[in-house]
């Protein structure tokens, strides 16, 4: 595992955007697998403005979302459709057909997790899945519970999630109680994943992910058994970590 420590969010951003573009340059049809949330937004906009530089094109690209509300239709202003439609994809020259999120109005849910699946296993994975990290240790929406779930599947979101994504809602009320994500198998089997943590509020869930024991109570532990893990992060984010070097745990 790589780790760099960055001085603050935009930094942070900054680098990730990096590690993300050079994928690109080096694989112009690579699949990238992307995560929303409020700590990818400086990624998306860094990785915009190149993009209108002429510095990298993603013409060729083919990208993957993590997760979607479940009753939330695209255009939803807090569907996730929506919220990377707003913050990449209209600002860049993907193709939208290439462009894939969960449906979160599909009628059967079931059958729509495994058309996911089908479709992960078709593009033969992700070469780079991009990754947040939730306070419980959540990722994707995987939440803790008593064992990992491999498939994509629709889950029951905890109490601190809903808590933490009421601030994109008019109320925690508003905030969708379900989620279909992809599985912590089809987060493993990207080649490379790239973890983005930013603030001092995720600083616990970056130790126990990264420093403590392997267990489905902290979805995050799963990745120490990866092959090709960077971690990007703050001061403020990293800052429970023994040092920042690759053998920090």
């Amino acid at each position: 595992m790589r780790i760099y420590q960055e001085a603050d969010y935009a930094a942070m951003s900054r680098r990730c955007a990096n590690l993300i573009s050079a994928e690109v340059i080096r694989k112009p049809d690579c699949v990238l697998g992307l995560a929303t949330g409020s700590t990818p937004v400086g990624i998306y906009h860094q990785l915009a403005e190149w993009n209108r530089k002429g510095d990298l094109s993603f013409w060729d690209v083919i990208t993957v979302n993590l997760d979607e509300y479940r009753g939330l239709a695209p255009t939803h202003t807090q569907s996730y459709r929506d919220f990377m439609q707003k913050n990449l994809f209209d600002h860049i020259d993907i193709r939208q057909e290439n462009t894939y999120v969960p449906n979160g109005m599909a009628q059967d849910p079931e059958e729509e997790c495994s058309r996911y699946d089908s479709m992960l296993r078709a593009l033969g994975g992700t070469d780079l899945q991009l990754l947040g990290l939730g306070r419980n240790g959540h990722i994707g929406f995987n939440e803790p519970g008593p064992a990992f779930i491999k498939e994509t599947h629709v889950v029951e979101l905890s109490q601190s999630t809903i808590e933490a994504n009421a601030r994109f809602f008019e109320s925690a009320d508003e905030v969708p109680r379900q989620a279909i994500t992809m599985g912590i198998g089809c987060i493993m089997e990207a080649r490379r994943v790239l973890v983005a943590v930013s603030g001092e509020d995720k600083a616990e869930a970056v130790y126990r992910s990264f420093c403590g024991p392997i267990t489905p109570e902290v979805p995050g532990s799963i990745l120490q058994l990866h092959g090709d893990v960077v971690l990007v992060g703050d001061r403020a984010a990293l800052s429970r970590l023994p040092d920042t070097s690759e053998e920090a745990c």
